[in-house]
């Protein structure tokens, strides 16, 4: 079985020449990074995107492929219904099958307390004009015959797509680059440049850029390139094993996940296989620091989140990673230009057994890849997407909580107005980075 693909020996695609300036500089080539950078070009904006690593070669490429409306929280919920039909837009703009397909989601229940979570969200979701609805017991069965497990009911919701990220988002990439967004992949931005308070540019490994508008949107390594000036955000991340199948009878063309396993049918015949919800904590110096913010993610979901000892050495909150540096120093995102976790033995066999158990009759279930992500998530399950009162001209989107894949052009369009002073069309005060230190409570989004 192999790894997933993506690694440092991918060739680098986007090698653009560094410029000496730009209006806008975006720190991180993941989903909302390209996605942002695109919408910013369209208004005649000139974008660099510096990227320490290779175009969506972390999270944005190993997510499970959905783009769901289906148990978002409520105020994510009208920039995902805005970002699915960009989704359809930018397929056809791309030029390049991206595997985007609408089969529909469903949520599998086996208790009454979750089919009366889910009936929550049909509310909401009906308020916004989502198509979702709940089955019940006969209406599962006959939407996927094959499985072997007898649910109390489900959700589905039918607008709901899918599309193949590490196929997506490089694709969207190119079309941003077309339009003329300079790429720069191996290329890690070291230091913000800062005059009279306010951001004057960016040193990068391969120069300085001077910019008055930066947008940071680097997943896991946000905390880290944050915390070096001054700006502190409880963001930590958390590990996420996925396998793929060889290719197999359908037994559903969309998606589906109960509280143990989740699967996607895939572009390539197969199918896109993880856990219901586990994932594992790698504790660090930013666990500590933060661990009060997550009491009520943890007493929410206890079993959810299994803790290991120490992260491998140069991830972002292990204990050896340098905190402090300066521009001319060799930085801690080039030491790790792709953040590659192994994905979890006892995590891949639990997969495998869980997809054979539900459904038994299918003999020839081989998985023929399997990778990890580091999901980047916040303390209530929704992320940062706001102004840095204390940078003038710095923008933060990140702490998407597994959902930034979905979400990303909705979002990417959001981020491109917020940089540029306009009305962003939602109302983004669920998302501000004081909720965290204004003596605001924990109000988690939904754990669907």
């Amino acid at each position: 079985m192999t790894t997933f693909p993506f690694s440092e020996a991918i060739p680098v695609q986007f090698q653009a020449l560094l410029p000496k300036t730009s209006d806008v500089v975006i720190v991180g080539g993941g989903i909302i990074g390209v996605m942002t950078a695109l919408f910013l070009a369209r208004r005649n904006i000139s974008v660099t995107l510096v990227e320490k690593g290779r175009i969506a070669a972390e999270q944005s490429s190993r997510n499970w492929g959905w783009i769901r409306q289906q148990g978002r929280d409520a105020d994510e919920l009208p920039i995902m219904i805005e970002a699915r039909q960009l989704w359809q837009q930018l397929a056809e703009e791309c030029g390049e099958d991206i595997g985007l397909r609408q089969t529909g989601i469903t949520y599998l229940a086996r208790t009454d307390t979750e089919m009366a979570a889910f009936a929550a969200f049909v509310r909401i979701a009906g308020a916004h004009g989502v198509d979702t609805r709940l089955l019940d017991p006969n209406e599962v069965v006959d939407l996927i015959p094959a499985m072997s497990r007898r649910y109390k009911g489900g959700m589905i919701t039918p607008s709901d797509m899918r599309a193949e990220p590490w196929v997506a988002v490089p694709a969207i990439a190119r079309l941003a680059a077309r339009e003329g967004v300079t790429i720069i992949e191996n290329c890690a931005a070291r230091m913000l440049d800062r005059s009279g308070g306010r951001i004057s540019g960016v040193w990068t490994e391969k120069g300085r850029i001077a910019t008055s508008n930066v947008l940071v949107a680097s997943g896991a390594w946000t905390s880290l390139f944050l915390r070096a000036h001054g700006i502190s955000i409880p963001q930590l991340s958390v590990r996420s094993t996925v396998a793929a199948t060889e290719p197999m009878p359908e037994i559903y063309a969309g998606a589906a996940t109960d509280e143990h396993i989740a699967f996607r049918r895939r572009q390539d015949g197969g199918y896109t296989l993880a856990s219901g919800g586990a994932s594992q904590l790698y504790v660090g110096p930013d666990a500590f620091r933060h661990a009060i913010k997550y009491v009520p993610a943890l007493r929410a979901n206890p079993l959810g989140t299994r803790y290991l000892p120490a992260a491998p050495m140069g991830y972002p909150d292990a204990w050896s990673t340098p905190r402090k540096w300066d521009a001319t120093q060799e930085s801690p995102f080039e030491r790790m230009r792709i953040l590659n976790p192994a994905p979890e033995p006892s995590g891949l066999r639990s997969i495998e057994r869980g997809f054979r158990e539900l459904f038994p009759q299918v003999k020839d279930v081989r998985l023929k890849a399997s990778w990890a992500g580091m999901i980047d998530a916040m303390p209530d399950v929704v992320p940062i997407v706001d102004r840095v009162a204390e940078i003038p001209g710095l923008v933060v989107a990140t702490g998407m909580s597994g959902h930034g894949f979905g979400i990303g052009p909705g979002m990417g369009r959001v981020v491109s107005d917020l940089i540029q002073g306009n009305e962003v069309g939602h109302n983004l005060n669920r998302f501000r980075i004081s909720r965290f230190s204004d003596g605001s409570p924990i109000r988690l989004g939904p754990a669907l």
